[in-house]
């Protein structure tokens, strides 16, 4: 669907070339060829949309140390490091022992192979791009840290190598923003959800956000402030983004009717302000507040509103989910997508999952035009409401749940399977078939055997090993269970 970003997708890429001093004066014109080819690198990373900063030739110790400051400052992402020849190890070693972000090897060969008939040393040193590999990845590890990365492959027309950059610069923008994150929460978590609870503090620990405080009066302070022309508009907005279908078979789900509607509207207008004056890049929220009060009225008027923002890349989490929403937000910035959601009932017959959830949804990997319907209850909660429903788009998907461990540290609960496309309950929820597999009995009895909560982030394609790098990247447990 096509919904304009709160803000752009971001992530800054530092990169240099490693070589060794002693071949410049023995080989005329190798330095300026080697720059050449890692101009071509840094092409293609800016290709992806990436910001690159290039701190150029290190190439020996000395310039790594000397660089080492300006590495430091820019505050990078991600660390590419440009095997464009031979390097020894003393180029590399100080800069991995102080830096705190992920490393990758980059060994894009000029040719794919040497032309043997014509070869000679020259031509072999401008191909030395994987010869220091082993070398750097023993120097990172002595220095305390896990291997680098790497990317290996030749410089022009190689698909993979090109798909492997793509890669990086995804896992660089949800490491961008996780750091700089300002999470919004109000209320608190639904009572007797033990697997919701979440330490502040561990979460600016481990993943760098800011929760910031705030208070369901504010929505209501805010909501007394929305105009009869933004009512207007935003009702219109929502119209256009949503079909409302006449009622199906479930006798609490109507078509949508213009109290609800305009109820709506006045909350997806309250919360644009509200995120505004906080500054946030996300936000958590349950807070059931006595019938009939400005505050339950204000917080059952959400829903509309949190999926048009979640569309925008701004997670929303019901049900106070803080890292829930934290998975969404990473979802979203590997722009994949990232719903609410959770398991419903299990469809033996087709040996599937409907997965789904009644709050915040990500209009963006929507199969077809979603539908808003009037709730007269939402079941498990207070009040009544508008709710979005729709089907995920048919084909691969991926599942990231973030769960805490009795220690409290963090834990990826990962897995891919396939959005297959067949009824699904008309109940103002969203709801997809979800395959993972032959035996959706085996696969549910893995996952759960994981600890996960009971909710996760829902994203489309397959990209278990990119969040797979962003949890190594912060220094989190990843559980791949087996899907498709």
């Amino acid at each position: 669907m096509t919904i304009a970003r709160r803000k752009p997708l971001n992530a800054r890429i530092g990169i240099y070339a490693a070589g060794h001093k002693e071949y410049w004066g023995q080989f005329d014109g190798l330095l300026k060829d080697l720059m050449g080819y890692h101009g071509e690198v840094i092409a293609q990373i800016r290709a992806q949309g990436a910001e690159v900063v290039d701190f150029g030739m290190i190439d020996n110790a000395a310039s790594a140390y000397a660089a080492l400051p300006r590495i430091k400052a820019a505050d990078v992402d991600v660390l590419f490091v440009d095997m464009v020849t031979y390097a020894t190890s003393s180029t590399f070693s100080c800069i991995a022992r102080a830096l705190d972000v992920p490393i990758v090897l980059v060994a894009l060969q000029p040719l794919a192979a040497m032309d043997y008939d014509r070869a000679n040393t020259y031509m072999q040193l401008c191909n030395d791009n994987i010869c220091s590999i082993p070398e750097f990845s023993n120097a990172m590890v002595r220095m305390g840290k896990r291997a680098p990365y790497s990317i290996i492959g030749t410089l022009r027309d190689d698909p993979a190598a090109t798909a492997q950059i793509a890669r990086w610069v995804r896992v660089a923008r949800a490491l961008h923003d996780l750091k700089r994150a300002r999470i919004g929460q109000f209320g608190h978590v639904l009572e007797a959800m033990h697997d919701m609870h979440v330490d502040q503090t561990a979460l600016t620990r481990t993943f760098g956000v800011h929760i910031v405080q705030t208070e369901i009066d504010d929505l209501v302070r805010l909501s007394k402030g929305v105009t009869e022309e933004e009512i207007k508009a935003k009702s219109a907005e929502i119209l256009a983004m949503f079909d409302t279908p006449d009622p199906g078979s479930d006798p609490l789900a109507t078509k949508l009717n213009d109290k609800d509607l305009r109820a709506s509207a006045i909350g997806a207008v309250t919360l644009e302000k509200f995120i505004g004056e906080f500054q946030l890049d996300g936000l958590a929220y349950y807070h059931r507040g006595e019938d009939g009060s400005p505050a339950r009225l204000m917080q059952q008027s959400l829903i509309v509103g949190n999926s048009l923002l979640c569309a925008q890349g701004f997670p929303m989490c019901g049900e106070h989910d803080m890292k829930t929403c934290i998975g969404m937000m990473i979802m979203d910035r590997l722009d994949i997508g990232g719903s609410f959601a959770e398991f419903h009932p299990v469809d033996f017959a087709r040996n599937t999952v409907l997965v789904g959830h009644d709050g915040p949804h990500h209009l963006r990997i929507a199969d077809g035009k979603p539908v808003v319907r009037s709730l007269a209850k939402y079941h498990g909660k207070p009040g009544s409401g508008a709710s979005v429903e729709f089907q995920l788009k048919s084909g691969p998907i991926t599942m990231l749940g973030v769960t805490t461990k009795a220690d409290g540290s963090f834990k990826f609960v990962v897995t891919q399977g396939e959005s297959r496309r067949h009824k699904i309950p008309p109940t103002g929820n969203t709801n997809t078939h979800g395959w993972f597999g032959d035996s959706v009995r085996d696969f549910l009895d893995c996952w759960f055997s994981q600890g996960p909560t009971h909710h996760f982030a829902l994203g489309v394609g397959h990209h278990a090993e990119d969040v797979r790098l962003v949890g190594e990247a912060l220094g989190i447990e990843v559980a791949m269970v087996k899907g498709v």
